[in-house]
């Protein structure tokens, strides 16, 4: 033990030398030599010092990287030193105290960025929808037949040299719950709709259809016998059916992660490849409210070269019709070439039902919707039936319905027409079958056996008219259709006047926050799980490890996750029954798969290694109290007895960062598996405003994607801190029922209340407790940053709000409470905070002392509870002195940045936006970033002001076919961080968010996992993970580490999808104090050194979905990504 100790001071003095050199360097570096730089005041010379002072500074930070790295190599030779020594369990009073090589390296002062990692974020962007906004008046004139367009009009003779081309792609769009479950559709209707597709479409080999929805398919597949699985595998070969998308729903674009919109697209591809070997070419969009660009991107990423959209706002509709642009090329706003485009249709007319599809005028297109023929039990609303078709009137027929095919093909660049011929859930009877395909080949046979009509139709896949638009639209010598270019998104989608679909991106914010928690935990339990599988190859020592078991449950989760984010799933647009039905499929066991996979990690023995469920030896209890997800209960037996706990950090970045867990006793005392002290506070969990049990927070340090343990137990001396608290209210009186901390009662209401930490203050009103000024230490600087509540009603006419739309009565009325809020304030070395409780909300701000990412932003949670109200909703609106104008930024699915635009000649709702993961404001000198933990409606109807919908109440329904108002609401808990950042000048029209604000939003929405030890193996020797050599670069993100199925049974595979996405971000935001430990490296990755222990024995990079794999590249030894690209790589770990 003494040669350990000499070793260690060796080293530690050896520490302490080189950042003594490294700062003298650093000093010796800034030096200005005056005297050859005399200062005579002129403009050049000075310019001249500026630029020598900025080269200084790049060396300096160059340096601090440099020394950054000397010391974490330092670091990992005491480790390797310590780990030579067998370690011991401290008890009682015999901790070692020493030096600690658990403890992470410390963070550079400023993050090193290459400077060509820069370049990206100023390059300038190319038209986009915002333009189109900006050019369209938003009326809505009567279009005559195409009420919401214009009379079109051709001349006879168009089609005489090249023939009109009509594809009748027929469909049947299946909602995986909606007005019913999932399951009792499938009952009554989807399992009837495949078993006479298999039939009908085998009577008459001209006949086509398209299927989208993999959830449902795979349901099927599963009851179904090996001939009629032989029957599908048959049509497919033949091009009779095409699985467009591949998906396992038909995803929401608004709300959804693009962590949860890959996995439910790989869950999909893998499925299809597994049991069909089929590869989606073309994506299938009918249903969902506004689309997204990164949805685009991910099917353009996973190999499919077409797409369809469909609810796009009737203006823009009109708009692109006109200028002939309906069909277009998608491309990413951040692309200055054509990599990432896709050929995108988008269709013209207001539904993709029958009725809507076959050309402008309804009345006309419903009269060859052959289900609607009379007797049936649907019929045409413009009270002119379908007729059968026959010898006696196929010619006047064929003559109405080419009239309409003409005159939709004016609207497109081609002579190439495409029709669709479905809707919700059609072809469930063998009936519609033979009047649909029998009527409408008669037609077709009349029209392609008169050439004088000059016109070709048939029955077709979307694919086969993408190959046809295609070969159409390009130009001979070339091998790229001629057709527009467009970038943006399609939100936020309006089907009629002022009926904006703006309320869907909050409705049900409870499942919301929900789909975000369970998401994070997929992941954790996927990387975690791979981890372990990999580990165990390489050990050989598989023991009882229930690898089987846990990749059954695993894909169980995968599946029910993808499931929630179908458009009337996270949308919170399904009737009560089938919320219900999702938050029970969500109750899967995330944690157990966690729990297993961190036993067999964390044991120092591998041998002791055993799986009995029944006696699990970690606990994670998760419980939802205020805003803190995942608490685990722990109790110390008796004095001195310690409880280990071990931490999972799931994110790709070594981390400080906070770990909250119940506790019993406020005497407690935390210390690391090496015995030193842990900065620990022991604090009240209030279940009522003035009443408490007791928590215990201390601040956990943890490596990438690593465990770390931790010994709790009870403490005389040396134990953590106790929070102290002050209570305030303007008036009645206050009663406060607790033990074991020092409480404040306060009647005086002239104070502003304040918490700080290392980089921040805030202060906050004494009447209401919300936040009103925000102070940065780093600088000095002050800003106005103040915090309301708001009411929002519903309009007095006859169409309302409801689970899809928002139509206020008007501008929100600020939220007065009926009586004075009881203010908390809590002190304490860990974390302070705020909290407000008003009649609806309780509000809380918290500031973590911290240093680097845990400690730059203010948390802002807020309990709602508006179970009481009739039609209101209710919103926190920030107001800043950021001067905003008429801008604000909003990501798109937790990928992109989409610049926003407050349209004074849109109504209100029109300028609510989804935000998935944030939004902000900014000026020259300023950024003010929300991060969210959960998908909600967002706007900024006035400079400075950024506004949040944080839940909705409505008692009617809206009239688009839900059938219910919104009255389910839940007590819901949201989370947040607020980051104000110093902002330097850039001349980019793009936008990103910063490097701290994408760790942040990172670190918000993957907290750290704390599993307590059961008390029945605390005698086993336990020994931290670190699965990397080090961080990830700060701008790469490890989005999933999936282990891929067998491709004999439903077991593990021993390869995994490594899923990486190198993140674009604004170099212009301040890089300071981050406390991040990475750098950036112009996205290279080398391989052989991303983990510590483990090795690739194969490296194959791969589509998105794994479905194309390129001939060349495999087992690289240094990947390389551009920025904002998500590439997966299909890899074997031991």
């Amino acid at each position: 033990m003494k040669r350990l100790n000499r070793q260690v001071t060796v080293f530690g003095s050896a520490i302490f030398c080189v950042v003594v050199f490294s700062l003298y360097l650093m000093l010796d570096h800034l030096q200005l030599d005056n005297t050859k730089s005399p200062n005579n005041g002129g403009d050049r010379l000075q310019n001249g010092q500026l630029s020598i002072l900025q080269g200084k500074i790049d060396r300096l930070e160059r340096l601090l990287a440099e020394n950054n790295e000397i010391i974490t190599n330092i670091r990992d030779s005491v480790i390797n030193l310590k780990e030579s020594v067998k370690d011991g369990v401290p008890g009682g009073g015999n901790m070692s105290q020493g030096p600690y090589p658990e403890l992470l390296a410390l963070p550079p002062l400023v993050l090193p960025i290459d400077s060509q990692d820069c370049q990206f974020a100023i390059i300038s962007k190319h038209p986009s929808l915002l333009d189109v906004y900006d050019l369209l008046t938003f009326d809505n004139p009567d279009g005559g037949v195409w009420k919401q367009g214009f009379d079109i009009t051709y001349q006879e003779n168009e089609w005489d040299s090249e023939p009109l081309q009509v594809f009748v792609v027929p469909h049947s769009h299946n909602d995986p719950g909606w007005l019913k479950t999932f399951d009792d559709y499938y009952r009554d209707q989807t399992q009837h709709i495949l078993n006479n597709m298999v039939v009908k479409l085998h009577e008459d080999s001209r006949r086509k259809m398209i299927w989208s929805e993999i959830s449902y398919f795979s349901k099927w597949w599963d009851n179904i016998d090996g001939q009629k699985r032989d029957a599908v595998k048959s049509l497919v070969e033949r091009g009779q059916l095409e699985i467009t998308t591949g998906g396992w729903v038909m995803p929401d674009e608004a709300n959804s992660h693009y962590f949860a919109l890959i996995d439910q697209l790989l869950e999909g591809h893998q499925w299809l490849e597994r049991n069909l070997g089929v590869k989606p070419e073309t994506g299938w969009a009918v249903d969902p409210f506004g689309y997204s660009p990164t949805n685009a991107y991910l099917l353009k990423q996973a190999g499919l070269a077409n797409m369809l959209i469909q609810r796009v706002h009737y203006s823009v509709k009109k708009h692109f019709a006109s200028q002939k642009t309906l069909e277009f090329f998608w491309r990413q706003n951040w692309d200055p070439a054509s990599s990432t485009d896709i050929l995108c249709h988008m269709m013209p007319f207001y539904s993709y039902d029958v009725p809507h599809t076959c050309g402008p005028d309804p009345k006309i297109c419903c009269q060859f919707d052959f289900k609607r023929l009379p007797g049936g039990r649907v019929s045409c609303p413009w009270r002119v039936p379908p007729q059968p078709i026959t010898d006696g009137n196929v010619q006047q027929r064929v003559q109405m319905l080419l009239d309409q095919y003409r005159k939709k093909s004016k609207l497109f660049r081609t002579k190439v027409v495409m029709v669709p011929l479905g809707d919700d859930f059609r072809y469930t009877e063998a009936l519609e079958w033979d009047q649909q395909f029998q009527n409408y080949q008669k037609l077709f046979d009349y029209m392609n056996s008169h050439p004088e009509l000059h016109v070709k139709a048939q029955f077709g896949t979307i694919t086969d008219y993408f190959n046809a638009l295609r070969k159409s639209a390009t130009d001979p010598g070339h091998t790229v259709p001629s057709l527009p270019v467009v970038s943006g998104d399609f939100f936020t989608y309006a089907d009629r006047d002022d009926h904006y679909w703006s309320g869907y991106f909050t409705s049900r914010p409870f499942y919301k926050r929900l789909d975000r928690v369970l998401e994070s935990h997929l992941r954790a339990a996927e990387i975690i799980y791979s981890l372990t599988l990999a580990n165990i190859r390489r050990s050989g020592k598989r023991n009882d490890f229930p690898a089987m078991e846990n990749y059954r449950l695993l894909t169980e989760a995968r599946r029910n996750l993808g499931l929630f984010q179908h458009h009337d799933a996270i949308t919170g647009t399904g009737k009560e029954l089938v919320v219900i039905d999702y938050g029970i499929r969500y109750h899967f066991f995330l944690i157990a798969l966690i729990v297993n996979s961190a036993h067999w990690l964390v044991l120092k023995d591998k041998s002791a290694y055993s799986y009995n469920p029944s006696k699990a030896f970690l606990q994670m209890v998760s419980k939802k109290k205020h805003c803190h997800f995942n608490f685990s209960q722990l109790a110390p037996t008796c004095l001195f007895s310690y409880r280990s706990v071990v931490v999972y950090n799931p994110t790709e970045q070594d981390r400080t960062s906070v770990v909250t867990v119940y506790v019993n006793t406020p005497h407690v005392r935390v210390v690391t598996d090496h015995g030193r002290p842990v900065p620990a506070q022991v604090s009240a969990v209030w279940s009522e405003p003035t009443t408490a049990s007791t928590e215990l927070s201390f601040i956990a340090q943890v490596p990438a994607l690593g465990l770390g343990v931790y010994l709790l137990g009870e403490a005389a001396s040396g134990r953590a801190e106790t929070a102290e608290y002050v209570f305030f209210r303007q008036s009645g009186e206050l009663s406060v029922n607790v033990k074991h901390f020092t409480v404040n009662i306060h009647q005086d209401a002239s104070t502003p209340l304040s918490i700080h930490n290392p980089h921040l203050q805030v202060w906050s009103s004494p009447i209401t407790g919300l936040m009103e000024v925000r102070h940065l230490k780093e600088d000095g600087s002050e800003h106005q940053i103040k915090v309301e509540f708001a009411w929002y009603g519903t309009t007095s006419n006859r169409d309302k709000s409801g689970a899809y739309l928002f139509l206020p009565d008007g501008e929100a009325k600020m939220y007065s409470p009926a009586r004075p809020p009881v203010i908390r304030v809590t002190k304490g070395s860990v974390f302070s905070e705020i909290t407000t409780t008003f009649d609806h909300v309780t509000h809380t701000l918290r500031l973590y002392h911290v240093q680097g990412v845990e400690g730059q932003a203010v948390e802002i949670c807020n309990s709602v509870d508006i179970r009481g109200e009739f039609n209101r909703e209710i919103t926190m609106r920030l107001t800043s002195d950021v001067d905003s104008k008429d801008r604000f930024f909003t990501d798109l699915n937790g990928f992109q940045i989409q610049s926003r635009k407050t349209m004074a000649k849109l109504p209100l709702q029109a300028n609510f936006y989804p935000m998935t993961s944030m939004a902000y404001l900014q000026d020259p000198g300023t950024r003010l970033t929300l991060l969210t933990a959960q998908s909600l409606g967002s706007a900024s109807l006035k400079s400075g002001q950024l506004e949040v919908i944080m839940d909705r109440r409505l008692n009617q329904d809206d009239n688009r076919g839900m059938g219910q108002g919104v009255l389910d609401n839940k007590v819901t808990a949201s989370s947040f961080r607020l980051l104000l950042e110093k902002r330097g000048e850039k001349l980019s029209t793009l936008s990103y968010p910063s490097l701290l604000s994408h760790v942040s939003s990172l670190y918000l929405n993957h907290p750290l996992i704390p599993m307590a030890v059961s008390t029945e193996a605390e005698s086993r020797s336990l020994s931290p993970l670190s699965p990397l050599a080090s961080s990830l670069p700060c701008d790469v993100h490890l989005v999933n580490l999936r282990t891929i199925q067998s491709k004999e049974g439903g077991g593990p595979s021993d390869e995994a999808a490594l899923i990486l996405h190198r993140k674009g971000f604004d170099c212009a935001l301040s890089n300071r104090n981050t406390g991040l430990l990475c750098a950036t490296t112009q996205g290279k990755i080398r391989m052989e050194k991303l983990f510590s222990e483990l090795k690739f024995q194969s490296i194959t990079p791969a589509s998105l979905t794994l479905m194309h794999t390129p001939e060349k590249g495999s087992n690289q030894e240094e990947i390389s990504l551009k920025p904002m690209e998500i590439s997966t790589y299909r890899v074997q770990l031991t």
